[in-house]
Formats: structure tokens, C-alpha cells, sequence
């Protein structure tokens, strides 16, 4: 990556800045300590992986803003690339990322470059493609590209043990720990795995050894079934003609009791005729008697018929008559209604006429006042002059005395802002003063009860550190034992088998006498093969019985040692567990006595503040006292009070001339009415003779229409017609009243003829009646035989339904047992069948027991291989020499060949095991030796020149060994670092080396702020910070 252009926007330090890198090379950026210069080169790393030193995202942006941006343009793998990243306070922000459309070769100026976007839909998209891009992370960069403040010894200062693991991650071989923890687990899983196969064969072999008492079981049970089934028979049978004598029986039932329904039915049937019979000679005798009154019935009837002819006479001549009445209504109405209209005229006229008289008269009194009222108008026009010449001056006063009321106002305002921020700044030292006076003298002692508390689990951790080494040691030394105690345990079992062939030997050897021609005279030992006699048979016997014996003494030994230690770290792990427990509050208690001391401060910062309240506070109390505040506008007042006095305006003469005008203003009121009054007059004398013509002629006409009129004369006409009618209303009345009464005879008409038409079907139903009673009887008769018999041979067939009931519980019990009993002959089949799977299921769980303990070997020994002392291991001793041949390449120039360094991954455990005479143990470690002239002396002899020299030789072989295994070239290099500890000679080595470095990259930016060392450069970078922030000056 090689650095073209950076244009910040209120990023740390600085509020707006670009620099240009075109025809650097190697550049020193320099200025005093804080200026901005390491603020310069997080802002490239900010850009591209959006990472900082800052503890909150948000305070990367410049002091009071609100939004921070970075726009960083450089190359890499020959592209040109622009990086652009934002953020708002308090938001996530943006990223863009893109490349030059235009060939690199062809670039002349940056700022006629077009961009193509490969920005991706999110910022961890886009940022992800930027690593892809560039192929580094931020880890690499930092630890390669960029030699950061403070960074330098890091990895020297460091025990061996934890150098090994910085060179560890630093190579990222940490995603060998993954690795190696995913093989643990599946180790594990696969042991637990194998345990549970080995428990389940043998849980399964003592199921298959209780086959047999299975079978036998099976036998007994089968037998009892069989017994059950067949008694089973024998039940049914009897049910089943038990079944077939109630079958006959509820057959002859169901027939007596059709038979006995019949009999109801045919019984009902008959009392049914015989109410029938009764009924129709009841209506029979009564059909008589209206026949017999035909005669009366006729008669009444044609009365019915005259008086109905004479009502319906009577109706026609009652419409004719109520058509007159409505007609002469109707004429009467409009009669009334016309003469209503003439008289409502006339008031009408009468009114307007009496209006106009009493008008005459108020208008002749008004125009007897015309004298007074022109004296009053001469007065008017005399108020109204002067009204007028006040009303000018107010004009010219009314500005003046508003600037005079806005100039008091801001007067008032002025002085109520001083009165303000004197209670203001009361109020705010009496709050200082109470929260001061409150809160230190608290705080200052929790502080000290909280340090105290400190002090004693400080002790209480180094106390836990002890414990915990001491536990450390028991768990090693049982391990040992252990590892002892298996030792012994496998040698016993070796010695139990000797003593085994031994015994099986001796037991043998009777056989082999029998062949003395063949063999030697004596059996030879299954140990060395050699004839032994019966004594030194016997003491070979008994050495090995007094080995086997001390094997078990000291397994016994071993085993108490074991005992006491683990009871030991029982002790020490409560031990540590309670002191675990104990420190429970101390990260709380150090959080505590950080936000004591934090609040301290702040009542520090408080009462500063409280002084310059104070000072404040009198400050305005003098202003306020003097009233030297708001001069300019005391004497734009002063001005304006002279004005006024000049223009000798009053408000009250200004007020009695308005009430002047406005008492004679009546005056030109009655002068108008005055005119009017004269005009309606005029009218008045024209009005009046037509309206008293109007209303004699109005009169005359209603005179006229109360006798003459043609509505009159159709009105005496319609009375004649009336008289003449002679229609009688209370006659009408009776009439009606009698036809009412002889509506009787109709009904009685209607009677009579029913019964000529309904007395012959009743008798001939009286003779179907009788005749059908005397079938019903012989039917009854009939079915009371078949009854009793039916009856009879009931009482001659008992009723088995208590037998059916005994015995069906009897056989429900039987199959309820004989149920029981299938159900356990078909469990116990079922259990049959389970010990032939199983059979078959133990093969198969061998054989996956086999795979199973297979993998669990090969996940083990990976577990191993990826573990430090694996694969990592390894890929660190093949790194060294690379990385310790180019650490003596930059060395040598440092110091012209003065100083070597070695890297050493193991050494010696110092001491050889007691029990064997193997060479000493090899212990995994990196040491760095390091040798000059006097010989190979410990890093922390070195002066502070010297150890700059090779932390730097160090550090810059490593950012080499990074960039080439991240597959990068490491085209720039960023020396943030301080040369205070450098003479003149060393940094001019230092120079020397930088320059003799530089054609192994791009671009060499070295940090500082020694005025001598940046002089060695000609291409200077120069930070100055100024009150707009940092500026930058690129000096070539």
C-alpha cells in the first residue's frame, strides 16, 4: 500500500487538511509532542479498516462538530484506490470504497481522476472487500507496515514463554487452538461415545443370559392358556342354548304383548263409536227441532228483507243531503275568507294613514328648532379647528414617545439581565458552596475506607496466588503418582502372568517325564527357556512372589500418598474457593474508588469554577451599584426628553379638545334631520288623500259582498234544495236500529236450510255406527282368546335371563384372565425376540465400539498435533531463521556489524530424571541471545541506544516476515517511535539505515519531534497545532 492522498474534515486533531504524497519517498513527519502527527497516520488506518485508538467511536471527531470524514486515495497491487469513510456523532456513518478508471502508467493529477464504485450494500460488506482488495487486516498492518508509539521492546520485554506467544499471534496460529479445542471435543465426545457402548454391551449380555428362564416361562404360561380356552368352550355352549329358550320365550312375549295392544286398540276403537253414536243422535234430534220451526223462520226473514229495502231508500237520500251541507260549507268559507282580505286592507290603509299623521307631526316639531341648531353647527366648525391642530402634534409626538418607551424598555431589560445573572450566579455559588461543603468530606472518607479495603485484598490475591501454586503443585504431584502407581500396576500384571505360565509349568511337567529319551531331564522355564530343577523352579517362583509382593507395597504406598494429597487439594481448593469469594468486590471496589476519585476531581473543577463565581458575582453587584451599563442608550434618552419639550405637546388639551367637538357634533346631526324633515313632508301631504280614496272604496266593497255577491246567491239556493228534501235523520236512525235487530232471522234462514241438507246423512250415519259396534265386540271376543293363551304357555316356560347373566360374568372373568394371560405370553415373546435382536445388536456394537475407540485415537493425536507443542511448534522453528537472518541484515547496518542476535527455542530442564539415565528434558521456549564485541550478554545490560537498535532491527524483520506471509509486498513503512534514546551517532545510524532500507520500499514515513533528527531529512511533513486546529506544511 502506497500513500497518494489524504484530505481530512474534523478527524481528531484536525479541522480541515490535505496532504499529498506524490514524490515522496522517504519523508519525516515531525512537530512538537501532541501536535497531531500520530493523529496523521490513524487517520489512514481509521479509513481503511475503521479502526482507532480512541476508546468511544465517536471521539475520533474534532472537539464541538458533529460529522468527521476521511478521504484516503492510494495504490495497491498497481491499482489506485479511493477510500472514503464518514461518520455523525452518535451514528454508524458510511464507507466507500473505489478504484481508478484510468491506467496507473497515465496518472498525472489526482484530481482529473475518475473512481468506480465497488462499494458493497453495508459497511462490513464493503469493509470485508477492502481486506479482499488489499489482502490486510488491521492486526497485519499494525504489526507490520506500521511501528507504533510504545510498541518497540514490546516483544523483548517479554519472558521467553509469552514471546512465543506474541510470535504465535502474530502469525494468526491461533486458528491452530481452534482446531485443536474442536479435536479435544470430538475426542471426548468419542470417549464418552466408546463408555456408553461398553456399558450398554454388558447391560445387554446379562438381558441375554435370562433366555432361559425366559423359555421356561414361556412353556408354563402356554400350558395355563391352553386349560383357560377350553373351559372357555364349554361355557359358551351352555350360553348359547340358554340364548335359544329366551329367544322362544321374548318371541312369545312380543306376540302377547302385539296381542294385548291389538286388544286396546279394538277396545278404544269401540268407545270411540259408541261417544260417536251418541253424538249423532244429539245432532239428529236438534236438525228436528229447527225443522220443525220452518214457518216462524220464514216469516221473520221477509221482515228482514222490507226493512232492509226502506235503510237502503233512507242511505240514497243521506248522501244527497250531505252533499248540500258540504257545499254550502264550502261557500261559506270563501265567503268569510274575501271578507276577511277586505277587512284586513282597510286596517291595513287605516294604519299607514295614522303612521303619516303622527309623522306630520314630529317633523313639524323638529323644524321649529332650526335656529338653535345653526348656532350649535357654528360651534362645531370652531372644536373641530382646534381638535385638528392637536391631532398634528400627536402625529409628530407619537414616534418620539415609542423610541422613548423602546429605549426605557431595553433600559429595563439591561438592568433586569444584571439582576439575573447576580441571582444567577448566587444561586450557583450557593450550590458550589452546599455541594462542596456536603460531598468532599464524604467522599475523601469513602475514599479512604475503599483504599483500605484494597490494600487488604491485595493481600488476599497474593495469598490466592500462593494457594493457587500450591494447588498447581498437589495437581502435579498426584498426577506423577499416578503415572507412578500405572507403572507398577502394569509391571504387577506382567508378574502375574509369569507366575501364571509358571504354575501351569510345574503342573505340566509330570506329562513330560514320560519322554526322558526326548527331552532334557528337567522342564525347561517358560521364562528363559532353560531346564530348571524342582529348587531353582521353586526360587524362581518365589522371586517373583516377593517382586509381586514389594509391587503391591508400593502400589498401597502410593495409593495413602494419593489419598493424603487429594484431601489436600480439597483443602487448598475451598481454601481458594473462600478467598475466591472474598475478592468478589474488589473489581467492584476499584470501580468504586475510580468514580471517588473521578467525582473528587470534578469537585476540584468545582470549586475553580466557585472562585470565579465570586469574582463574577462582585463584578456585577459594582455595575449594578455605579448603573454603568447601557450609556449610549442613557443619552439617546436624554435626547429625546428635549424633543418633547420643544414640541410642548399635552395630552389632556388634546383630550378637552376631542370632548369639545364631540359635544357639539348633535348640532350637524339635527341639521340633517332638519333637511329631512322638510322632504318627508312634502311626501306626507302627497300620500295622505290617496290613502283616505283607497279606503272608502275598500268599504263600499264589503258592503257589497255581504249581500250581493254571487257566492250569497248559490248559498240560498243549496238551503231551498235542503228544505225541500225533507229527509229525517232520527227516522233514518230507527230504521237502522230494527235491521240491526232483524239480522237474527238471516242466521236462523241460513240454519234451516242446512238441516233439509244434513238431517238425511245423519241418519244413514246412525245405521253405519250401529253396525260397526257389533264388529268391534266379536273382534274383542276373538283376541281375548288368543291372550290366554299366550299366558298359559308363558307359566309353562321359565325365564333364563338370571342363568344368562351368572354365566356371562362367568365367561367375562374367563377372558379377562385368559387375557392376562395372552398379554404376558405376548411379553414375554416380545422379550424373546428382544434377546435375538439383541444377539444379533451386540455384533454390531463391537464392531462400532471398535470404530469409536479408532476415532477417538486419531482425534487425540490430532488434539496434539494442532496443539503448541504441534504443529504451531513447528511452523515457529521454521519461521526463526527467516525472520533471525533478516533481524541481523538490518542489525549489522544499525551498528556496523556490532550486535548478532540468536533465537533459541529450547534448552534444558537443568537436571536428568532420577529414575533413568536419559539425557535431560527439553523445554519448549524463545530465548533471544544476544552478542557483541564483549560477548553474549542478557538484553537488559544493553544501553538504551543499543536496545533501540535491536528492537528496531526486531520489529522491522517482522513487519517484512507479515506482509510476505499475508501475500502482500510491504511497500510502506510508518515509524511512529521515539529517538530520545539515541546519540548523535546512533541516530545517525539510524538514518543510515532507514536510507539504506529505503529501496525496499515505496514510501518510509518516520515520526518524531527531535529538531536535529529531523533536519537528516529533506522531505519533511511539519505538524503545528493552532487554535482552528492541526495544520500541516509539506516541506520538499
Amino acid at each position: 500500500m502506497i500513500p497518494q492522498k489524504l484530505t481530512l474534515k474534523n478527524f481528531l486533531s484536525y479541522r480541515e487538511a490535505t496532504l499529498d504524497f506524490s514524490g515522496l519517498h522517504t519523508a519525516c513527519i515531525c512537530g512538537s509532542n501532541g501536535s497531531g502527527k500520530s493523529s496523521l497516520l490513524e487517520a489512514m488506518a481509521w479509513a481503511i479498516w475503521g479502526e482507532s485508538r480512541a476508546e468511544s467511536k465517536d471521539d475520533i471527531i474534532y472537539m464541538g462538530e458533529l460529522e468527521t470524514q476521511v478521504d484516503f486515495i492510494f495504490i495497491s497491487q498497481g491499482n489506485l484506490y479511493r477510500v472514503i469513510r464518514n461518520r455523525r456523532r452518535g451514528q454508524s456513518g458510511t464507507l466507500e470504497f473505489q478504484v481508478a478508471t484510468t491506467v496507473l502508467q497515465e496518472i498525472e493529477d489526482l484530481d482529473q481522476i475518475k473512481f468506480r464504485t465497488l462499494t458493497e450494500k453495508g459497511i462490513a460488506p464493503t469493509q470485508q472487500k477492502i481486506i479482499d482488495y488489499l489482502k490486510l487486516d488491521y492486526d497485519t498492518f499494525t504489526n507490520s507496515a506500521y511501528l507504533r508509539q510504545g510498541k518497540a521492546d514490546e516483544f523483548m520485554i517479554k519472558r521467553p514463554a509469552e514471546r512465543k506467544e506474541i510470535l504465535a499471534n502474530l502469525l494468526k496460529l491461533d486458528q491452530y487452538d481452534g482446531l485443536s479445542d474442536k479435536a479435544k471435543d470430538l475426542a471426548k465426545s468419542y470417549k464418552s461415545q466408546a463408555e456408553i457402548l461398553e456399558q450398554t454391551l454388558t447391560s445387554n449380555q446379562v438381558q441375554i443370559d435370562q433366555k432361559g428362564q425366559l423359555e421356561q416361562d414361556i412353556i408354563q404360561l402356554q400350558n395355563t392358556i391352553d386349560q383357560l380356552q377350553e373351559k372357555q368352550a364349554q361355557d359358551r355352549d351352555q350360553y348359547q342354548q340358554l340364548q335359544a329358550q329366551q329367544h322362544h320365550r321374548q318371541s312369545w312375549e312380543k306376540l302377547l304383548t302385539g296381542q294385548q295392544q291389538q286388544h286396546q286398540t279394538f277396545a278404544q276403537d269401540y268407545r270411540r263409536l259408541q261417544q260417536e253414536l251418541v253424538t249423532t243422535q244429539q245432532q239428529s234430534q236438534e236438525l228436528e227441532a229447527v225443522l220443525k220451526q220452518e214457518t216462524e223462520i220464514q216469516t221473520g226473514y221477509t221482515h228482514f228483507q222490507t226493512l232492509q229495502t226502506t235503510e237502503e231508500t233512507l242511505s240514497a237520500q243521506f248522501k244527497i243531503y250531505q252533499d248540500s251541507q258540504q257545499q254550502r260549507q264550502q261557500l261559506q268559507e270563501q265567503q268569510r275568507q274575501h271578507l276577511n282580505t277586505l277587512q284586513q286592507q282597510i286596517q291595513g290603509l287605516q294604519a299607514r294613514l295614522e303612521a303619516l299623521t303622527q309623522q306630520e307631526q314630529d317633523y313639524s316639531q323638529i323644524l321649529s328648532q332650526k335656529t338653535d341648531i345653526e348656532a350649535g353647527l357654528e360651534q362645531l366648525k370652531t372644536a373641530r379647528n382646534r381638535l385638528t391642530h392637536f391631532d398634528q402634534l400627536q402625529l409628530e409626538v407619537t414616534p418620539i414617545l415609542q423610541q422613548r418607551q423602546r429605549l426605557q424598555t431595553e433600559l429595563d431589560r439591561a438592568q433586569s439581565r444584571q439582576q439575573a445573572r447576580l441571582e444567577e450566579l448566587k444561586t450557583s455559588v450557593g450550590k458550589l458552596q452546599r455541594t462542596l461543603n456536603q460531598h468532599r468530606p464524604q467522599l475523601e472518607q469513602q475514599s479512604q475506607s475503599i483504599a483500605s479495603q484494597i490494600i487488604e485484598l491485595d493481600k488476599k490475591k497474593v495469598y490466592q496466588l500462593r494457594v493457587r501454586e500450591k494447588g498447581q503443585e498437589r495437581h502435579g504431584f498426584i498426577d506423577r503418582l499416578n503415572t507412578v502407581k500405572r507403572d507398577y500396576e502394569e509391571k504387577l500384571g506382567e508378574l502375574d502372568q509369569k507366575i501364571q505360565l509358571l504354575s501351569k509349568s510345574e503342573s505340566e511337567a509330570p506329562e513330560t517325564e514320560e519322554l526322558p529319551l526326548l527331552q532334557s531331564q528337567f522342564p525347561p522355564c517358560p521364562l528363559c527357556d532353560r531346564p530348571l530343577d524342582e529348587h531353582h523352579w521353586n526360587l524362581v517362583i518365589s522371586k517373583q512372589q516377593n517382586q509381586q509382593q514389594e509391587f503391591r507395597n508400593e502400589i498401597w504406598v502410593i495409593h495413602e500418598q494419593l489419598v493424603v494429597a487429594d484431601r489436600e487439594l480439597k483443602i487448598l481448593q475451598e481454601e481458594y474457593r473462600q478467598i475466591q469469594e472474598d475478592l468478589l468486590p474488589y473489581e467492584e471496589l476499584r470501580e468504586q474508588r475510580g468514580k471517588i476519585q473521578a467525582q473528587l476531581e470534578s469537585l476540584d473543577q468545582d470549586e475553580q469554577q466557585l472562585q470565579q463565581l465570586i469574582l463574577e458575582e462582585k463584578a456585577v453587584q459594582t455595575i449594578l451599584e455605579t448603573g454603568d451599563y447601557a450609556t449610549d442608550l442613557y443619552a439617546e434618552l436624554r435626547d429625546l426628553e428635549q424633543k418633547l419639550s420643544q414640541l410642548n405637546y399635552n395630552e389632556q388639551s388634546h383630550a378637552l379638545a376631542r370632548n369639545e367637538e364631540k359635544r357639539y357634533r348633535w348640532a350637524e346631526i339635527k341639521y340633517s334631520q332638519i333637511r329631512d324633515a322638510q322632504d318627508k313632508l312634502t311626501k306626507i301631504n302627497t300620500q295622505k288623500p290617496e290613502l283616505e280614496t283607497k279606503i272608502q272604496s275598500l268599504t263600499q266593497s264589503l258592503t257589497e259582498e255581504k249581500n250581493n255577491s254571487e257566492i250569497q246567491q248559490k248559498i240560498i239556493i243549496l238551503e231551498q234544495k235542503i228544505n225541500q228534501m225533507g229527509y229525517n235523520v232520527e227516522e233514518h236512525n230507527r230504521i237502522r236500529t230494527e235491521l240491526r235487530q232483524a239480522q237474527i232471522w238471516l242466521t236462523r234462514t241460513e240454519q234451516l236450510n242446512q238441516a233439509k241438507q244434513q238431517y238425511p246423512i245423519l241418519q244413514k250415519r246412525l245405521q253405519e255406527l250401529e253396525t260397526i259396534t257389533q264388529e268391534r265386540v266379536k273382534n274383542l271376543q276373538a283376541i281375548q282368546g288368543q291372550i290366554e293363551l299366550l299366558q298359559e304357555q308363558l307359566k309353562e316356560t321359565p325365564d333364563p335371563t338370571e342363568s344368562l347373566k351368572q354365566l356371562e360374568q362367568l365367561i367375562q372373568q374367563q377372558r379377562l384372565k385368559l387375557d392376562h394371560y395372552l398379554g404376558q405370553f405376548g411379553s414375554l415373546q416380545q422379550q424373546q425376540t428382544q434377546l435375538d435382536n439383541l444377539n444379533a445388536q451386540q455384533i454390531e456394537i463391537k464392531t462400532q465400539l471398535d470404530t469409536t475407540r479408532r476415532q477417538y485415537r486419531v482425534y487425540d493425536e490430532l488434539a496434539k498435533a494442532f496443539g503448541k507443542n504441534g504443529i504451531q511448534a513447528l511452523m515457529i522453528e521454521n519461521v526463526l531463521p527467516q525472520l533471525e537472518a533478516e533481524t541481523n541484515q538490518i542489525l549489522s547496518r544499525l551498528s556496523s556489524n556490532q550486535l548478532h542476535v540468536q533465537f533459541v527455542t529450547q534448552r534444558t530442564s537443568g537436571r536428568g530424571s532420577k529414575s533413568s539415565k536419559n539425557a535431560p528434558k527439553m523445554i519448549e521456549t524463545l530465548e533471544i541471545l544476544i552478542a557483541d564485541a564483549r560477548g553474549t550478554r542478557s538484553y537488559e545490560t544493553y544501553s538504551g541506544g543499543e536496545a533501540f537498535r535491536i528492537n528496531f532491527a526486531i520489529r522491522l524483520a517482522l513487519a517484512k516476515l507479515l506482509a510476505q506471509r499475508a501475500g502482500t509486498s510491504l511497500q510502506m513503512l510508518i515509524i511512529d517511535e521515539g529517538f530520545g534514546t539515541q546519540d548523535a551517532e546512533g541516530c545517525d545510524r539510524l538514518i543510515a539505515a532507514i536510507n539504506a532500507i529505503a529501496s525496499d520500499f515505496a514510501c518510509i514515513l518516520t515520526v518524531t519531534h527531535i529538531p536535529s533528527l529531523k533536519e537528516a531529512f529533506q522531505a519533511r511533513i511539519e505538524v503545528h497545532k493552532t487554535s482552528q486546529g492541526s495544520q500541516i506544511y509539506l516541506s520538499i
